[in-house]
């Protein structure tokens, strides 16, 4: 006698693709990957879904680079509490730069996009904003805006490239580095592997904001 159909049995419906889904998605396979593993294929395999099905929600890859630097901006903490410029470019700094640690393949994107979503426009305003409300000039506010992001992008970068050996701390890094400075050729750099980075350790937070103190102390000077 056949079994009757129990329908609470039945699998479970697949959760509907969206845009937002795709999008998380994509960010998601450059965190683990990298960005040169984002491929509409391997997207879709991610998702479970044929590659094909990414374009009704997507324009093509460049509309997905977009939307997910615009997830990855709108992660930065754009103080809206009352506080001075100089503590508000140190916080959006400051946690920009967390940012870029959790998705290091966004500081060498963010600046290549022709086009910016509501997220990026936002982050746009609000620098420039922060800048111009405090009484700097809008050619200052501009080329102090440059500057900022040239060093946040720049240090993500730079901490991109210290980390192709995937899981060795910079400690053991260093030791690789020392092996090839003869010390009687190299004094000087032999001299900051050995007796800083060796004994002292990376320290990524303090040497972050050593440059970033220094810029926001100049840019204050040049508003006094």
């Amino acid at each position: 006698m056949p079994v009757p159909t129990n329908r609470a049995q039945s699998p479970k419906s697949r959760e509907p693709l969206t845009r937002e889904r795709v999008l998380r998605a994509a960010v998601s396979l450059a965190d683990e990957n990298g960005i040169d593993s984002l491929t509409m294929r391997e997207l879709g395999l991610r998702l479970g879904v044929e590659a094909m099905s990414l374009y009704n929600h997507v324009a093509n890859k460049d509309d997905i680079l977009d939307g997910m630097m615009d997830i990855v901006v709108s992660e930065i903490d754009l103080p809206s509490d009352p506080v001075d410029w100089k503590e508000a470019m140190r916080r959006r700094a400051v946690s920009a730069q967390s940012v870029f640690s959790r998705h290091p393949w966004a500081s060498g994107l963010i600046d290549s996009r022709e086009s910016s979503g509501p997220a990026r426009l936002h982050y746009f305003d609000w620098v420039l904003g922060t800048l111009r409300q405090a009484g700097f000039t809008l050619e200052v506010a501009a080329r102090a805006f440059s500057l900022l992001d040239s060093y946040i992008y720049g240090f993500g970068r730079q901490q991109l490239n210290m980390s192709v050996d995937g899981d060795m701390k910079p400690e053991e890094i260093a030791e690789l580095f020392l092996k090839a400075i003869p010390a009687d050729e190299y004094p000087f750099l032999r001299e900051m592997v050995v007796d800083y980075a060796m004994t002292a350790g990376y320290d990524e937070s303090a040497d972050f904001e050593f440059g970033l103190n220094i810029i926001l102390d100049g840019l204050e000077r040049l508003l006094d």
